[in-house]
């Protein structure tokens, strides 16, 4: 008998060498049916650099291309999209972090193409669509329910690198409470042209802007969706354009506030640091992410933090928030400080206690929920 995920180690952490609920692949495993054989492979890795990681990867996605492929020749259009959106998974961990190389833009096309070939027999049908915002394009997926009348909608924001191809399942949750759905990288990554910067909040605003715009979708009900570092943009976006944006959920999100405690500092230089530990591109290449200090925390806080930015009491609307109480990229105390202004009724939250970041490991119960609580506000 396979391995579930209830039967993994719960390890929070970085590590790409550790398969552990709330670890490094907390991103991919709901999506992945065979953990002994996803287990074999991250055993072989010997470092994440791009000769030894992307190859591995790209063998065992090219495994399921094939079964979808067959299956497809068959007929059988729902184990051959099962198989792509397999292969799709295993292409994406190997184009992890970004495109950052020629090797990882390979990858990412090869995980571009299985998605849409997951995505053919789709129904509702999936859109690609392009947003023009300042000169820029911007690519995203748009699905909406076959309805006579226009329907509520919901903007799902990507994180920093989890890109719109491992977004569809939020898509489908969308569908099946009764809202159309527009999936979009997050500016600097994927199909997204914006650099990430404050001022790119104009990328979210013209996809919340597109919404309203189809006619199959009701202007006045759309609402946003957003996972760690979309979880903080659908807030930005939310206190940027409230009389836009009617509903808001947040899975994790950084920063809030601009007065970490020290505690949290130091949580948040031990996992920032860990990732840094790690190339996933060319040897002598860029780390994950850079070395982190406090001086450069409190720093990045003073530009970004919905609080310096003057948002926090602009967020009018419903919104819920959703994390691990073990996260040390987005700590709980941004959580309880939005819970601790606005109105009171207009803001929820749910903390998982020994979950790490965006509570991943209770996503299967987080997910449906939350899109329930979406369509009820929408």
């Amino acid at each position: 008998m396979s391995k579930k995920i209830s039967d993994l180690p719960h390890i929070p952490g970085e590590n790409p060498f550790i398969v552990a609920r709330g670890g490094f692949y907390r991103r991919w495993l709901q999506m992945i049916d065979n953990l002994d054989e996803f287990e074999g492979i991250v055993a072989e890795l010997k470092t994440t650099l791009q000769h030894d990681w992307v190859p591995k990867w790209r063998e065992l996605g090219r495994k399921y291309e094939n079964l979808g492929d067959q299956a497809e020749l068959k007929g059988n259009h729902q184990n051959a999209r099962h198989q792509f959106l397999l292969a799709k998974t295993f292409y994406a961990i190997g184009r992890f972090p970004s495109e950052i190389t020629e090797s990882k833009k390979l990858i990412s096309a090869d995980c571009s193409r299985a998605y849409r070939k997951a995505s053919q027999h789709l129904d509702p049908a999936l859109e690609i669509i392009e947003i023009v915002c300042n000169g820029l394009s911007i690519k995203a997926h748009f699905r909406t329910p076959k309805e006579n009348t226009p329907v509520p909608a919901v903007l799902i924001m990507c994180g920093a690198d989890v890109f719109k191809e491992d977004r569809g399942w939020a898509a489908e949750l969308a569908l099946q409470n009764g809202l159309a759905a527009l999936v979009m990288d997050a500016p600097g990554t994927g199909e997204n042209q914006f650099p990430w910067a404050p001022e790119s909040v104009v990328a979210w605003e013209a996809a919340i802007d597109y919404l309203m715009e189809r006619p199959e979708v009701d202007q006045s009900r759309v609402g946003a969706f957003g996972i760690s570092r979309g979880g903080y943009s659908v807030l930005q976006l939310a206190g940027t354009a409230p009389e836009k944006v009617k509903a808001v959920i947040a899975i994790a999100g950084h920063p809030f506030h601009n007065e970490p405690s020290e505690e949290e500092m130091t949580e948040i230089l031990k996992t920032r640091n860990e990732r840094a530990k790690f190339r996933f591109g060319q040897e002598g290449g860029p780390t994950w992410v850079p070395k982190w200090s406090a001086e450069k925390e409190i720093a990045m806080s003073k530009d970004w933090s919905l609080e310096s930015l003057g948002l926090v009491e602009k967020i009018n609307m419903p919104v819920l928030m959703i994390n691990g109480d073990q996260d040390g990229l987005a700590p709980a105390s941004n959580i309880y400080f939005m819970l601790q202004s606005g109105k009171p009724g207009l803001r929820s939250a749910k903390i998982y206690k020994n979950s790490g970041h965006c509570a991943f490991d209770h996503q299967l119960e987080w997910g449906p929920i939350a899109f329930e609580w979406l369509a009820e506000k929408l």
